[in-house]
């Protein structure tokens, strides 16, 4: 979602007294805020869009990078190539003779298919090669250098970095507005409905905002939950939050890398050991990595992680590097009595009915009912 087309759907609705639960409407669809008052949903929390993750402060909108993402870029064009350069060639052998050509003209003529068609699948597959580098550059370049949202759980603040400006806004994290898009269209292929997020900060007449599009209406509410969480010491290590396979052993980065290749083929082998996995299982598992360069895909994620985490440091600005320090416990700030009070509030009736839509009860309870 572009931030002017935001800030035109969001922005007029913000005059209004909004609230988590509140739900406005408009053409196609409907907008729901989560905050301000960030009540608890009571959803599993998810957050892959969460980068650095200390007991401070975290950040979001940007995510680590993910060993897939090398696997496809590589695994895709040597695919394209070994399936032009033997697949077909192979294949036009047998069907030479199951249309009744003899096996030396067969062969012959697969072999002559071989030089045409490894050519092609060659220049194919350097071709999006080279286009998946272009779109990882761009991406890269981009990510290093955008100034991530930070949520201060210690400060209970929220720090945006609005674009094209040099200092960074700060806001009371009860205060933000968090706003859930639902939106609907015909198209020739039947109805299509969009889910996207956003978290904002209105500073005078400027909507300062983070969005992006997510794939269900749950998945969107898991991830605000994820910040709400870590904010209220309910979220206190990253691994709970984010997919990753069971492949983080206890002391390992809580980051994609080596490791969880190691982890994953131990893994493997034990569940062969079980009997709960096949041997050919096991066989396409090591075709699978041996068609994506083994473990090349992981050493670069933690090359990227490496740069990430050095060029973020650089890039802060000192008045947020200084906001990140952690404060002496006696110095932390404390939640509001009405969020306290009207979370267990949320507690109780969620209990009490487990299948009622979450924004009712929000509703509710802002209703003092």
């Amino acid at each position: 979602m572009p931030n002017d087309q935001v800030q035109q759907v969001i922005g007029p609705r913000l005059q209004k007294l909004t609230k988590a639960g509140d739900i406005d409407s408009f053409s196609g669809g409907r907008i729901t805020f989560m905050a301000p008052l960030p009540l608890p949903t009571l959803l599993p929390p998810f957050g892959p869009h969460i980068g650095e993750f200390t007991d401070v402060h975290m950040d979001f909108g940007s995510g680590s990078p993910k060993v897939y993402f090398w696997q496809v870029t590589f695994g895709v064009p040597l695919a394209i190539a070994c399936m032009f350069a033997f697949l077909l060639p192979l294949f036009s052998f047998f069907l030479g003779l199951v249309f009744g050509y003899d096996a030396l003209y067969s062969w012959e003529f697969a072999v002559q298919l071989f030089f045409e068609s490894s050519t092609f699948g060659m220049k194919g597959g350097f071709s999006i090669l080279l286009i998946s580098l272009a779109v990882w550059q761009h991406a890269h370049r981009k990510r290093a250098t955008i100034t991530p949202t930070r949520f201060n759980r210690q400060r209970r603040e929220v720090c945006f970095m609005p674009k094209g400006a040099t200092e960074p806004v700060f806001a009371p994290w009860e205060s933000i507005f968090a706003w859930i898009i639902e939106a609907k269209g015909a198209t020739q292929y039947g109805v299509h409905r969009q889910y996207g997020m956003g978290i904002g900060f209105e500073h005078g007449e400027t909507l300062t905002s983070l969005e992006f599009p997510c794939a269900a209406l749950p998945l969107v509410i898991s991830h605000w939950e994820a910040i709400r969480g870590y904010m209220e010491y309910e979220v206190n290590d990253l691994k709970s939050i984010q997919v990753l396979q069971d492949l983080q052993g206890p002391d390992d980065p809580p980051h994609e890398g080596l490791h969880t290749f190691h982890n994953a083929r131990a893994r493997m082998h034990q569940q062969i050991r079980e009997g709960s996995r096949s041997r050919t299982s096991g066989f396409f598992w090591y075709l699978y990595h041996v068609m994506t360069l083994w473990t090349i895909p992981n050493h670069l994620v933690e090359w990227e992680v490496r740069r990430f985490e050095k060029i973020g440091k650089k890039a802060l600005p000192d008045v947020m590097r200084e906001w990140s320090e952690p404060l002496p416990k006696e110095q932390w700030a404390k939640p509001s009595e009405e969020l306290l009070r009207m979370s267990e509030r949320v507690r109780q009736l969620q209990k009490r009915q487990p299948r009622r839509p979450i924004t009712e009860i929000f509703a509710q309870v802002q209703r003092g009912i």
